[in-house]
């Protein structure tokens, strides 16, 4: 067969752009959201973060996960909390941001080594017929959603852009909105560019001819 491979490459490149495009509408509609709701949004990160250094305490108390790795992720809530100080304004050069994004790739490495080293010592201690004492996939993953990802995710949505520009996201946020003008997500600022930057070679490539008057 030559030509069904073929279109099975398509249809799954097809598929990975329709994708793509959903998770940025998404992702551009929720900035809008925090947008408009700045002072709810901050109010909902806050308490999320309590609650799952709540649920990290718990599993640790009551699931027996590793002491060291909990005060790891519990400390990592507790920097990310400091980021709400501003909200929704953020500085890429403030060290606390720069200390966040390091803690959301650690805290993903040390959970991960765990999961799969318990899984690991658990087929060891078992037999072939004997079915191994271990998380599901399905619990990893939503461990992974909640703990782990979701608060750092979540903050990047939310967080804006002092200026609305991302090139210069770096320098300190406007302050003293005149009611008219407003943050802009870093979400929604990206994308923006993105169009932008694609109607540009679009424009750019189109015959002059053919050109609207």
């Amino acid at each position: 067969m030559w030509i069904l491979p073929l279109v099975g490459y398509v249809g799954t490149l097809l598929g990975f752009c329709f994708l793509t495009l959903a998770i940025a509408s998404g992702l551009y509609y929720l900035s809008e959201l925090v947008e408009e709701h700045s002072v709810i949004a901050k109010r909902f990160l806050t308490r999320l973060i309590y609650s799952v250094i709540v649920i990290q305490v718990i599993l640790w108390l009551v699931d027996g996960f590793p002491f060291w790795a909990t005060v790891l992720t519990i400390v990592s809530h507790v920097i990310y909390l400091g980021n709400m100080r501003r909200f929704p304004f953020v500085k890429l050069s403030d060290p606390l941001f720069i200390l966040s994004c390091v803690l959301v790739l650690i805290n993903h490495y040390v959970w991960f080594r765990h999961f799969s080293d318990t899984q690991s010592r658990a087929y060891q201690r078992t037999s072939y017929y004997d079915k191994a004492d271990v998380p599901s996939f399905a619990q990893i993953a939503s461990y992974f959603g909640l703990c782990v990802w979701l608060v750092p995710f979540a903050l990047f949505v939310s967080l804006s852009a002092g200026d609305n520009v991302l090139p210069t996201m770096g320098t300190e946020p406007a302050h003293g909105f005149d009611g008219k003008s407003r943050p802009q997500g870093m979400i929604k600022a990206l994308v923006d560019q993105i169009r932008g930057g694609i109607g540009q070679i679009f424009g750019s490539s189109a015959s002059p001819g053919l050109a609207r008057p």
